[in-house]
């Protein structure tokens, strides 16, 4: 496990750093969309969300995301109704019986918020500029490695045990260390014009919203009986095992970057 992990990261990270640095927005935008979409369908199969409410939630989710990144924020309310009443239709008609219907529309209509619902803040950073997208996925990254390697290695106080038994206490504070150092970094290399300061406590604070996040993807999961959202990234999991962090950081990150006018 410990060697796919740093395989796989050493294999992925380059290709997704020129990948966001180099191609027009309009690729990086196509690349948040599939992984929204694989998240959402690895959240809905842990659900239990099938037929067409799934293929509807998915829809709706590549929906919200394009049409954020075109058209801005204001179409994001009138979308997400329009979604409401349109999974709550099929939920009516494709089921005669009642019993379940709150807890169906429910799981689907939560999984369009929780996934490109957050996600959505980083299309706004994406259209402030690609570096950003790589200033919030180094801190996280470097948070959720300082937390497992730390974890691992010096881990003796448990966290949050009822919902994540191997998260320590220890490995948080490597989380908002990391998350720190990865800012820092980020900042040093391709950011300059951005005070240390500023970079370092967007750091920290990514690295503490990145807990959090992860530990509400485990407690999805622990209710849907599941060790991991999928196993599509060799030693990591899902896609959703490796956004759920990011989902939390993303909005904190933005709201945190146009309090201090960095965007």
């Amino acid at each position: 496990m410990h060697h796919k992990r740093i395989i796989t990261a050493l294999i992925v990270l380059p290709l997704v750093y020129l990948y966001v640095m180099y191609l027009p927005l309009k690729y990086v935008l196509f690349l948040l969309v599939a992984f929204s979409t694989l998240a959402l369908a690895e959240y809905y199969a842990m659900s239990g969300v099938d037929g067409l409410m799934r293929f509807a939630g998915l829809g709706f989710g590549i929906v919200l995301l394009s049409v954020h990144f075109f058209r801005g924020r204001g179409y994001w309310p009138d979308i997400l109704l329009l979604a409401i009443m349109v999974i709550a239709g099929i939920r009516l008609f494709s089921r005669r019986e009642t019993a379940g219907s709150i807890m169906d529309v429910g799981y689907t209509v939560l999984g369009l918020v929780y996934i490109p619902g957050l996600l959505s803040f980083q299309v706004e950073l994406l259209r402030c500029g690609p570096r950003f997208i790589i200033l919030l996925y180094a801190s996280v990254w470097a948070a959720d490695s300082a937390a497992y390697y730390i974890g691992k290695g010096m881990g003796k106080r448990k966290l949050y045990p009822e919902v994540s038994p191997n998260k320590t206490i220890e490995g948080a504070v490597g989380s908002v260390i990391g998350g720190g150092l990865g800012a820092l970094l980020v900042r040093t290399v391709l950011m300059g014009q951005i005070p240390v300061w500023r970079a370092v406590l967007l750091g920290l604070a990514v690295g503490i919203v990145t807990i959090v996040g992860d530990l509400v993807e485990s407690m999805f999961k622990r209710d849907a009986g599941a060790k991991d959202s999928g196993g599509i990234i060799p030693g990591h999991g899902g896609i959703l095992d490796k956004l759920d962090g990011a989902l939390f950081a993303g909005p904190v990150f933005y709201w945190m970057a146009l309090t201090m006018r960095i965007l």
